[in-house]
């Protein structure tokens, strides 16, 4: 069996679907643009891939994304039109959102303005209150899961997980530049909760901002583990490095906070409604007549 569905344009995804295009994928899903006729209305499919429609680790994730994503709604997360397992082809169906990734805008134009960064900031505390009140930890915000519009959306909560089933977390989970220390050690640290996501949106922020990442990798340097793979502070700098500084023209205004959520100490990270409460101020001093929509709508 392939590893790829390699759907065309007009073949059937799932019933009541046909693909227009295949949008990527990773290692166990890819994911299509397909037209659903019930909605009238195009949508993302999220496919397991066929040599893992049996893997009960792939499902049991899936599931638990389904699971998570029909009991959220928050405008500034992805929302979802159902989904199932028990099916030939496991799918999840998901909005399509008409936007690039914040990791593509910022390859292509680098640094986002302040009048786009202090926004997108201030939505995206929106939505990880929000995840802290229902008790869910994202454990993956990064650039790459932000679709930039109005409002912009979290994607991707495949590895999410309720607070409960964090704190039974025994190994690394997300990805490596934007991990929590308490996610990349989280044996010796964790378990990880709400606050790993503030360490996330401070390091896609940090990269927002300056258009490189706040805990590069350092070169090789010899110090392997016994089983001779890196070390856990060469793979994961940001357990025992402090973030790179921000170049001097970033006002302190703006940088402080976000350092702040970079914190190594999970107690010492903002909350969400703490960083707003310090990026509410900027974002109403920004010109008006580029704000005035989002101004009338936070107030």
């Amino acid at each position: 069996m392939g590893t790829s569905w390699a759907l065309g344009a007009g073949d059937e995804i799932v019933p009541g679907t046909r693909a227009e295009r295949r949008l990527g994928g990773g290692e166990r899903y890819e994911a299509y643009v397909g037209w659903d006729e019930r909605l009238y209305a195009p949508v993302v499919v999220k496919v397991v891939r066929p040599d893992l429609v049996d893997d009960p680790s792939t499902l049991r994730g899936l599931q638990r994304e389904i699971d998570m994503l029909e009991r959220l709604a928050h405008p500034v997360i992805v929302r979802t039109f159902g989904g199932t397992v028990e099916t030939d082809r496991p799918h999840v169906v998901l909005e399509h959102l008409d936007g690039p990734r914040l990791s593509t805008l910022l390859r292509k134009f680098g640094p986002l303005a302040m009048d786009q960064l202090l926004p997108l900031g201030l939505e995206l505390c929106s939505a990880l209150h929000y995840l802290g009140r229902e008790q869910v930890v994202h454990l993956d915000v990064k650039p790459s899961n932000i679709i930039m519009g109005s409002p912009p959306r979290l994607i991707d909560l495949s590895i999410a997980r309720s607070v409960e089933d964090a704190a039974r977390l025994d190994h690394v989970t997300g990805t490596d530049a934007y991990l929590a220390p308490e996610q990349a050690a989280v044996k010796r640290l964790g378990p990880p909760g709400t606050p790993a996501d503030m360490f996330g949106l401070g390091a896609t922020l940090y990269e927002a901002l300056t258009g490189v990442r706040p805990f590069p990798k350092p070169a090789a340097r010899g110090d392997r583990s016994g089983d001779g793979s890196p070390a856990p502070e060469e793979q994961w700098p940001q357990l025992v490095e402090d973030p790179l500084p921000m170049p001097r023209a970033i006002p302190e205004v703006v940088a402080d906070p976000i350092f702040a959520c970079l914190d190594r100490d999970p107690a010492a990270r903002p909350t969400p409604a703490e960083l707003a409460e310090r990026l509410e101020p900027l974002v109403d001093a920004l010109p008006k007549p580029v704000l005035g929509g989002l101004r009338a709508k936070l107030r």
